[in-house]
């Protein structure tokens, strides 16, 4: 897998994630949609990616119960499931996403 599909597979991953933290969080429609997008476009940015801290952060603010070992399980399970590139739909609103993203982030210098 190269590290475009790396990439892709991580901002797909995260995605998921961020709606999995967003139910515990009790947000819905667009809350959760912006929720788990800020999730995923953090993969690209150094001082954003530590999902799990910041997943960690939230709960606790808002007294969700979780343990560490939930959330890393979460997180573990969401890796194995994060469709490959070649397994995605077209149509895909997440794989387009990442997609311009990892585009995006290749043009970088």
């Amino acid at each position: 897998m190269t590290g475009i599909e790396e990439l892709k597979k991580m901002i797909r991953r995260n995605m998921f994630l961020g709606m999995w933290a967003a139910e515990k969080l009790g947000l819905a429609g667009k809350e959760a949609e912006a929720y788990a997008n800020a999730l995923a476009v953090g993969t690209l940015e150094p001082e954003h990616r530590d999902v799990f801290g910041k997943i960690r952060k939230d709960f606790d603010a808002a007294g969700v119960v979780q343990s560490d070992e939930q959330i890393l399980e979460v997180m573990n399970v969401l890796t194995l499931q994060a469709p490959d590139q070649n397994q995605a739909t077209s149509g895909d609103a997440i794989d387009g996403a990442a997609l311009m993203l990892a585009r995006n982030l290749s043009r970088r210098p």
